[in-house]
């Protein structure tokens, strides 16, 4: 595990890449042993990949997500509600492994 710094987190790519991967990779797994793994897979590919995280202080982080989330899962039929709220699980996964992987859990 790396030294978290959050003013190295401005440029993650080039300071954390590992730890985030590992951190989506985890996320990744702990959704797709949860949900319908098409679904989980579609996300990841169309969806995650083109996600941001941030880090907001005290230990927490958010995800920004692109536009027309639903759009780039035209292969995969869920409906509006499932979609919403796999999303928000799935994004509460993610910044908790994000803390996991920094070292920011109480």
């Amino acid at each position: 595990m790396a030294d978290f710094d959050p003013e190295k987190f401005e440029d993650k790519y080039e300071h954390y890449f590992p730890e985030l991967q590992r951190a989506y990779k985890s996320a990744f797994e702990t959704m797709n042993d949860q949900y319908d793994s098409e679904l989980i897979h579609a996300i990841d590919q169309h969806v995650l990949a083109e996600s941001e995280p941030f880090y907001e202080g005290d230990g927490e982080f958010r995800i920004e997500l692109p536009d027309d989330i639903e759009g780039r899962l035209s292969g995969v039929l869920v409906d509006e509600e499932k979609l919403s709220t796999i999303m928000e699980r799935y994004e509460q996964e993610i910044e908790s492994e994000l803390r996991t992987v920094f070292g920011l859990v109480e």
